[in-house]
């Protein structure tokens, strides 16, 4: 499995993390995610993690990916 990690620095509340992981789980090879409120993180987990997809779908959620 791999793990991609990304900073979000605007997620602030389970909301955001709610519409990140909506936006982030449909994607072909994502298993399961963590979205770390306190330090801003997300990570991905799974196998043939597209980076240019995750990225797109977390800006679609509304958030950039750092």
């Amino acid at each position: 499995m791999n793990q991609i990690a990304y900073a979000v620095p605007d997620i602030s509340c389970q909301h955001c993390a709610d519409a990140v992981s909506d936006e982030l789980l449909p994607i072909p090879g994502v298993e399961r995610l963590t979205v770390d409120l306190e330090t801003k993180q997300v990570q991905v987990y799974g196998t043939e993690l597209d980076n240019q997809w995750l990225r797109t779908a977390i800006a679609n959620a509304g958030y950039e990916a750092r």
